[in-house]
């Protein structure tokens, strides 16, 4: 780990000073990815500021009837708050899906949006990884990829997006609240927050340097039956091969997200469209485009198989 400053802010104004003010600054709260990613060299901040202590821990409901979650909730709070498993089931059991209870206590909102790609190649320094080090090259297209994503890939990387938590957020179409130098405000929806790769795979999320999450609100509850369900290589503490955020509702019809397919949680109006026609026809559409290896070809068939299982469970509790 590289030598570096560190400061504890007293304020989402001053945090927000200092790192429009210290080149390649970086915020940190739990520090779940970041410091893992400093250890091995593949971040190298100048300067932490600390964010832990600014009073972004809240979860408050909104004048719009939905709520208003604060950056620095950790996941942990997120998952057993009533109001969250009541009304947005599916971000309650997509967040117990992810990692292990200790992190779950460290880990928090903004972060979990934060956190970067688990590809093995943009681990491996000795490697090339135009996400790392752009214009290296990409080792994971010739490579061993079976656990990277299939659609929104491109030429220059198929890194996938690693979130539980965003899935489910995105299905639920929040929106990311932030503030950047001089006390500018935006909100950023969600299906906008995080970019696919492009010519530019080195540049994950919409947020300019400096700019800061502070909060994330989720809209007016949804109705019908909230699922997550989670594909991997063993029960706990792995990251999704594929997943499936859904929520049924009436008449045949649902809206879906998926994980572990793509380098952003993914969801498509045409998968959505597609819902009274069953699982096939949602996998069809959600997956359309999609470009493949040898190694993670199978997440297709996974991906029916799952979302079939899904069917098969809505149509036995009917």
């Amino acid at each position: 780990m590289k030598a570096f400053t560190y400061e504890r802010a007293r304020s989402v104004e001053a945090a927000v000073k200092a790192a429009a003010s210290v080149q390649s600054a970086r915020f940190i709260a739990g520090g779940t990815n970041l410091l893992d990613l400093m250890k091995l060299q593949i971040e190298t901040p100048a300067h932490l500021i600390d964010v832990n202590h600014l009073g972004l821990d809240k979860i408050e409901p909104t004048q719009e009837g939905g709520l208003r979650i604060g950056a620095l909730v950790r996941n942990t709070d997120l998952a057993a708050d009533q109001r969250v498993r009541r009304d947005y089931a599916v971000l309650s059991r997509a967040l117990v899906a992810g990692a292990s209870g200790q992190l779950r206590n460290k880990a928090t909102t903004g972060g979990n949006l934060l956190q970067r790609t688990r590809c093995p190649y943009f681990y491996d320094t000795r490697m090339p990884c135009n996400k790392r080090r752009p214009g290296s090259g990409c080792g994971a297209m010739q490579g061993m990829s079976r656990s990277l994503a299939i659609v929104g890939v491109s030429d220059a990387c198929i890194a996938q997006n690693p979130s539980d938590m965003a899935v489910a957020l995105r299905l639920l179409d929040a929106q990311v609240e932030t503030m950047a130098q001089g006390g500018a405000k935006r909100t950023i929806p969600l299906a906008d927050f995080h970019r696919l790769p492009g010519d530019t795979p080195q540049v994950d999320n919409a947020l300019q340097p400096g700019e800061m999450i502070l909060s994330v609100t989720l809209p007016k509850p949804i109705g019908g039956i909230h699922v997550y369900r989670k594909v991997r290589d063993r029960a706990s503490y792995a990251f999704a091969l594929v997943s499936v955020a859904a929520v049924f509702g009436q008449n045949g019809q649902a809206r879906f997200a998926f994980g572990g397919v793509a380098p952003k949680p993914w969801r498509t109006d045409g998968a959505d469209a597609a819902a009274s026609q069953g699982a096939k026809a949602v996998a069809e559409a959600a997956l359309a485009g999609a470009r493949t290896t040898p190694h993670n070809d199978f997440k297709k068939a996974l991906l029916r198989q799952t979302l079939a299982s899904l069917y098969r469970q809505q149509e036995a509790q009917a």
